[in-house]
């Protein structure tokens, strides 16, 4: 069986090897593969990997040795998963691998926000303390998080661990779904709010001029999931505007960032490359999950089909 890995760099970078899916067959694995070698380097593959390779329904029509996508995400919108279906290739996706990985970042990212703990070790390290005739100072306000609201906007594994998490931190937790009515109830209630929910037709730009309007002006906002989610002018436009106190997002609607992305020049706005679920336990654990989806496959009983 021919295998091969489309886009292996970010689960690969050179500390977590393709052994366990090298073992189910001829393994051959790139970096990165620009769109237009695609259909070239999956020619004779059974069986392609891909993380952000597109396999639109124009490349899946010429790829006839084609027989199983393997996505090594939970997020499949990668795969026309329609065009899948009807040549009869499952996609399978890894559902939970990166929980406590992303659940630990978005509680760091609360914390920074709280605390501007970077911010004060830089200004430390310029020499800003040593001039202090104080034995301490900080120059950002400094939240203590208990007590606080935290809503959880998708409470899935993800939001169910972050919840967790900050209930430890003595934070009370509310949660809401698609229910849009709902959203916005927990959204005015909340000091912070964090969103762990997948991107769809309906959520596309959720958060956006209306909904910031209805936050506290002293809360923050959590953006780990999906850079869609977020009108990026209007988050700009509302920290700029002091309309929220900050923002952390881990995500945003093109990657990587573009230059004249507005987020990048807003007012207490921190900004990560999309790192969240990128621990090397997450990392492991999604490669054996990828390895045991082929090895299912093989056994002619798939699993994490999304497309059944």
């Amino acid at each position: 069986m021919n295998i091969v890995v489309l886009d292996g760099h970010t689960l690969n970078p050179g500390d977590n090897p393709w052994d366990a899916v090298a073992a189910l067959g001829e393994l051959m694995t790139y970096d990165y593969t620009p769109a237009d070698e695609v259909v070239e380097r999956s020619l004779d593959a059974d069986v392609v990997i891909t993380n952000k390779a597109i396999f639109s329904a124009e490349v899946i029509g010429k790829l006839p040795k084609l027989k199983f996508i393997a996505v090594t995400a939970t997020g499949y919108n990668v795969v026309d998963i329609t065009a899948a279906r009807e040549r009869g290739i499952p996609v399978s996706n890894v559902p939970e691998y990166s929980t406590d990985s992303v659940a630990q970042f978005v509680i760091g990212l609360i914390l920074e926000l709280a605390h501007a703990i970077g911010h004060h070790s830089v200004a430390v390290h310029a020499g800003e303390w040593s001039t202090k005739k104080d034995f301490c100072f900080w120059d950002t306000p400094q939240i203590e998080l208990a007590g606080k609201t935290l809503a959880i906007i998708g409470y899935g594994k993800i939001g169910h661990r972050v919840g967790e998490i900050a209930e430890a931190l003595g934070m009370k937790i509310l949660t809401a779904g698609r229910d849009m009515a709902k959203v916005r109830e927990v959204v005015a209630q909340a000091d912070v709010v964090t969103f762990h929910c997948p991107l769809t037709d309906t959520n596309k730009g959720i958060v956006n001029r209306d909904l910031l309007k209805l936050m506290k002006p002293t809360a923050f906002l959590i953006n780990a999931a999906r850079g869609g989610l977020v009108v990026e002018q209007d988050l700009a436009d509302a920290l700029n505007a002091g309309t929220i106190a900050g923002a952390a997002v881990d995500v945003v609607s093109v990657e990587p960032i573009k230059p004249d992305n507005p987020l990048l020049k807003a007012k207490n706005c921190i900004i990560t490359p999309h790192m969240a679920w990128a621990s090397l336990a997450a990392r492991q654990r999604l490669m054996q999950a990828t390895a045991e989806n082929i090895r299912a496959f093989q056994a002619s009983k798939p699993m994490n089909v999304i497309n059944p």
